[in-house]
């Protein structure tokens, strides 16, 4: 592999970490096949069938008696001893659409088809702050994903749901304190208190202004919110994620697979130390942050960034911040197969791509995971698309034997130099950013930000590939070659109409109606007092203020208020 990178390029600094694990001393739990032994045998081992089809017993992992295995500091082949020997991945399935009640729907039948989490897509006004009769929202209403205006939207999301017993994903990020706080006061209106509640916020704002531009404040003020949640679900929710640090739609703006490895861990040291200025120790919440991969169709080389993630993770949290926890160190990741890798030609090609994607990410060692639909490409997925997408993952869970075997690839020459090599590059960006911020992280991607760095860093590897793309070097098939198909009628797909956005205008109009508005506009005016104050953790007064039914919008402008809205400078 040749990347050639457009700034200057030092080693690491004093305090940092280096290119790679060997001759590092393990951490206390030891290494070697004695040490893994006895971690797996104090796990508790599914009941299935672990011999090959032939009857060939196979052990849960593989390597000379001295090497590193599962669950072994740094991590590289996976965090826990006896990976999904114990437990499979949760398969969560990314859904949302139309009005809240249509998406309580595609839950529930998610669920009954063995789906085990809920992960929720919200509509573009929702993710950019805005209620569905803002004038900007008109068109757009549960197009991409469902409407949410006020706490009434969230009750109908998940009504009927047991969440003390189903985790939730959200996929929001400017206003991801205020869907917490709906999803805390939902809960806790059906009986179930917050310390219950597991799932994840994705609260990724750094990579919104590097990739998916669903920015509301600036940069500074939204990495307040987010260290506020990381503070709130310290303190009051044990099982809940309150960051996902998301390298997906780094991947999907065009980036490669190293910069996606290097700028989402980049981002996530950020979060730590954010996380520490607010007081935190670092084991105090760094074992509660996770990780949101893409899965792309290069299959070795979406594993071995996985397999590098985790021992990058593991030294710097060890070494930099100081983690004491195995917890802290283990990296724990959600993945999801490549959206942009699907076609609009020959849709049913897409298909096999998800299935070699999702291979990738279980051989990688994911924690959890969401097939895209074949559909997907057309339009928002279908129920039998859906469907179809989740049978992939039932079928590596439970038919392939894959996950007899934690990382079965270990080992491989090609496997561990690629892993290397990954590692090595990543720690490049590093030190760049690390240089940039005098020492700091957080501030060197704070200011990667306001120069434009990581966006031109992206436009310019999604240019490489476009010209890869029409030179015919990188061949994607029905698009750029073998053509036969294409002329195929496309599939049925899902059509979200205008009665979608009628009937979530009505909802809304009847929620504003039915509320008492002096209150609504008291509790507006104590988020804002809060966010003028620092020192302030705003949850509560968001909490406060959505149980009154002030709606997304309301709360949003209030914070802008004092926040202000951020403006991206666009870079030459």
């Amino acid at each position: 592999m040749v990347l050639t990178w457009a700034y200057p390029v030092s080693g690491p600094k004093a305090g940092s970490c280096a290119r790679s694990c060997e001759g590092m001393e393990p951490r206390a739990a030891g290494r070697g096949r004695e040490a893994w032994r006895r971690a797996f045998d104090a796990a508790t081992v599914r009941d299935a069938d672990l011999d090959t089809h032939s009857g060939v017993p196979v052990d849960a992992a593989y390597g000379p008696e001295d090497g590193l295995f599962p669950g072994q500091w740094p991590y590289t082949r996976g965090p826990y001893a006896s990976m999904y020997r114990s437990k499979l991945w949760t398969m969560r399935m990314f859904a949302g659409f139309g009005t809240p009640l249509d998406t309580n729907r595609r839950f529930r039948d998610l669920l009954d088809a063995g789906g085990d989490g809920l992960s929720t897509a919200f509509d573009l006004p929702t993710l950019m702050g805005r209620d569905s009769d803002d004038p900007l929202a008109a068109g757009e209403v549960g197009k991409c994903g469902v409407a949410v205006d006020t706490l009434a939207d969230v009750e109908d999301l998940y009504r009927g749901i047991d969440l003390g017993k189903v985790t939730t994903s959200m996929t929001i990020n400017s206003p991801a304190a205020l869907l917490l706080a709906m999803y805390v006061a939902t809960a806790e209106g059906a009986g179930t208190p917050r310390r219950d509640l597991g799932g994840t916020l994705q609260n990724d704002i750094l990579k919104e202004y590097q990739a998916q531009k669903e920015f509301v404040f600036p940069p500074r003020p939204s990495m307040r919110l987010v260290a506020d949640t990381i503070r709130f679900c310290a303190a009051e929710m044990p099982r809940w994620h309150p960051v996902s640090v998301s390298g997906y739609h780094i991947r999907e703006a065009g980036s490669t697979a190293v910069q996606e490895l290097a700028f989402t861990l980049a981002n996530g040291f950020a979060y730590v130390e954010a996380g520490i200025a607010t007081g935190l120790t670092v084991d105090e919440f760094a074992p509660r942050l996770s990780f949101f991969f893409n899965a792309h169709v290069d299959f070795f080389e979406e594993i071995a960034k996985y397999r590098a993630a985790r021992r990058i993770w593991a030294r710097w949290l060890q070494e930099r911040y100081g983690a004491q926890r195995d917890r802290s160190m283990q990296l724990r990741f959600h993945t999801q197969t490549a959206g942009v890798s699907l076609t609009a030609q020959q849709p049913e090609v897409n298909l096999v791509r998800t299935a070699i994607e999702a291979l990738a990410g279980v051989l990688g060692g994911t924690q959890s995971l969401h097939t895209n639909s074949m559909d997907e490409v057309l339009a928002l997925p279908s129920d039998k698309a859906a469907r179809l997408a989740l049978r992939t993952q039932q079928v590596i869970a439970f038919e392939s034997r894959v996950t007899n075997v934690a990382d079965p690839l270990g080992g491989s020459w090609f496997v561990e130099a690629l892993t290397d090599e990954v590692e090595a590059r990543a720690e490049e960006v590093f030190a760049y950013l690390d240089e940039l911020g005098d020492g700091s992280m957080l501030d060197g991607v704070l200011r990667g930000i306001d120069e434009g760095w990581f966006q031109g860093e992206i436009a310019d590897s999604a240019y490489q590939l476009e010209r890869k793309l029409n030179d015919g070097r990188h061949v994607v098939v029905g698009v750029n070659d073998f053509f036969e198909g294409n002329d195929e009628p496309p599939p049925d797909i899902l059509h979200i109409g205008p009665e979608a956005e009628e009937l979530q205008l009505k909802r809304l109009a009847t929620v504003k109606h039915d509320r008492d508005d002096e209150r609504v506009d008291a509790a507006l005016a104590r988020v804002r007092a809060d966010a003028a104050d620092p020192a302030v953790n705003l949850m509560p007064v968001l909490l406060d203020a959505v149980r009154t039914r002030a709606t997304v919008g309301e709360v949003m402008n209030a914070m802008a208020d004092v926040f202000g809205r951020h403006r991206e400078r666009p870079s030459i």
